[in-house]
């Protein structure tokens, strides 16, 4: 969830289609079993097998009182050593009364630090950077450079899968745009029903921030149906709703396949 691109608004449309084409060189024979980070806000420690590439998109629609807009995140996964993950990530989006146009970009590396520790478990770093490549004067981008940082801890708790995320973000800008100091945390859970069919089911929130773009705290549940199609493509649906807070009420559909390997 892109290099600092030279041309903002199209450097982050060949990076992602650059990517895509050269994993299409690859037979879909050989793949690994899917890792998916989607749908939830929190992510899991683990990481996609060195020299991988892994692709998660989806579509979701939020909507606060009559507002509508939509939004088709997309993450490239590439696996650059045993414990150590590579994440690229681009949007487009249509905000209410504006035209679909491309996001905000960035890139992240997940490196796991700990396997099966005590009360950790399995515990990883998510350090990234977002840039302003979206246009903030339609609202596909908060027009702020943003570093961040989150906490990842694993657990599998008898079969089911629990995700404790913790993380913060500081923002460049006078905060007149996005607030400058903003943090998360999220409990994520999930586990198998049958025949490749699962469910996922998320708590998590985001603290009040402060200064001319604060808002109040924000508390959501997420939930819905997983399915495993195949070992190496997943597919996932369901509802995001608010407790509190100026959080919209959503649905969302996506997918994640294990493309091949890159070397």
């Amino acid at each position: 969830m892109a290099d600092p691109p030279t041309d903002l608004n199209v450097t982050p449309r060949i990076r992602a289609a650059s990517l895509l084409v050269a994993s299409l060189a690859f037979p879909l024979g050989a793949q690994h079993a899917v890792q998916p980070e989607r749908p939830t806000v929190a992510t899991h420690a683990g990481t996609v097998a060195p020299g991988w590439l892994e692709i998660e998109t989806g579509a979701e629609r939020d909507q606060i009182a009559s507002a509508v807009s939509l939004m088709t995140p997309t993450v490239f996964k590439v696996g650059i050593a045993s414990h150590v993950q590579l994440s690229v990530f681009a949007s487009t989006s249509r905000p209410d009364g504006s035209s679909i146009g491309i996001g905000d970009a960035g890139v992240g590396i997940k490196w796991r630090l700990l396997d099966d520790a005590p009360v950790l478990g399995d515990f990883a770093i998510l350090p990234s950077i977002k840039f302003p490549t979206g246009d903030q004067a339609s609202g596909r981008g908060t027009g702020t450079t943003d570093a961040s940082l989150l906490l990842i801890s694993s657990h599998d708790l008898g079969g089911v899968a629990m995700d404790l995320n913790v993380g913060y973000t500081r923002r460049g800008g006078d905060g007149s745009s996005a607030p400058r100091n903003a943090t998360l945390w999220t409990a994520s859970f999930g586990g198998p029903v049958a025949r490749g069919l699962g469910w996922t089911a998320e708590l998590y929130g985001y603290p009040t921030t402060s200064g001319p773009a604060g808002q109040p705290s924000i508390v959501a549940v997420l939930a819905g149906p997983t399915f495993l199609a195949r070992e190496w493509l997943a597919f996932d649906a369901g509802v995001i709703v608010p407790v509190t807070g100026p959080q919209p009420h959503a649905v969302y559909a996506g997918g994640v396949w294990n493309v091949g390997k890159l070397w």
